[in-house]
């Protein structure tokens, strides 16, 4: 839950802070300050080097959701209001979700299919009632390029997390990603020469809780559930992006948003239930074997010793 509401937050950041920060420049500086974050605390739990195993899901994570998710993210927030972010988004957990299931074979149980549909049908309330913004096309295909970095990304980095820690996992993957943004590090100084002060308190934000705290928090929980069944938490992200935009951005939550809000809780406590386990087959009476005849009773004619 922490981490959804300080996802849920960062929705809100990326629109305050792209007002003056271009989407690169805003992807690497939260990179960085998460990265640097991190790894103090990893140095300080002395936790070192993740082994060789985990280094591919750690790139590929660190490139696909640290990397691609957010300098789209950050475009797309330009030229889409939260809302319609937010809901397109919202795909994401339907694609680790089917990613999860083919690519890591944790199938598709009925209660994690019907759960992604209640929530999907809450986002989509929660989007829709989103205000501002221009909803262009342009936006919503960077926002649908966002969710398909998010997915790749969890897929690469739940196998990751059975050779090293959460923390070693995050920290590094956050550093690929601040690596892999370095071609936007003039326009980071350029942008944060101009910027004012809460531009630039936003952008130490958005690296240091929705990134650093929330990715850590999130690479815990994966460690200890299935991709499928932790994606569908997320759906919450939309309902709670509205909520938090009034005091910050003046967009005041529609009664469509609450009722968006409740589907998504609603689905993600019905995804996360266990499927019923299959009936035992019924036993036959030719199927039902004989009792074991008593000691003595059968055979001889002595009594047992």
């Amino acid at each position: 839950m922490l981490t959804m509401v300080l996802w849920a937050s960062a929705f809100v950041g990326i629109r305050y802070a792209g007002e003056d920060i271009r989407p690169g420049a805003l992807a690497l500086g939260r990179l960085f300050v998460g990265s640097v974050a991190l790894l103090i605390l990893l140095a300080v739990r002395r936790e070192g080097l993740p082994p060789r195993a985990a280094w591919p899901g750690i790139a590929g994570a660190g490139v696909f959701w640290f990397g691609l998710y957010m300098v789209a993210l950050n475009w797309g927030e330009q030229h889409t209001d939260a809302g319609t972010a937010a809901l397109v988004v919202g795909t994401g957990p339907l694609l680790v979700a089917l990613l999860a299931g083919t690519v890591l074979k944790e199938g598709f149980p009925r209660p994690l299919l019907v759960g992604l549909a209640v929530a999907f049908a809450g986002t989509a309330l929660a989007g829709f009632s989103g205000s501002g913004g221009s909803s262009a096309l342009w936006g919503v295909l960077l926002c649908l390029a966002a969710a398909a970095g998010h997915a790749v990304g969890v897929i690469c980095q739940k196998p990751a997390l059975g050779h090293a820690s959460p923390l070693q996992v995050t920290a590094f993957g956050c550093a690929v990603g601040a690596v892999a943004c370095l071609p936007f590090a003039g326009q980071l100084v350029d942008d944060l020469a101009d910027a004012p002060a809460t531009a630039v308190g936003a952008v130490v934000y958005l690296g240091l809780l929705p990134t650093a705290l929330a990715f850590l928090t999130w690479a815990y929980a994966l460690s200890r559930m299935s991709a499928g069944r932790l994606g569908a938490t997320t759906y919450v992200v939309p309902a709670l992006t509205v909520v938090l935009a009034w005091p910050v951005l003046g967009e005041l939550p529609s009664l469509l948003a609450i009722a968006g809000g409740v589907l998504c809780l609603l689905g993600v406590g019905i995804s996360r239930r266990r499927a019923a386990p299959a009936p035992a087959p019924a036993v036959t009476p030719e199927q039902t074997p004989a009792p074991e005849p008593a000691a003595g009773a059968a055979g001889g004619t002595g009594s047992p010793r």
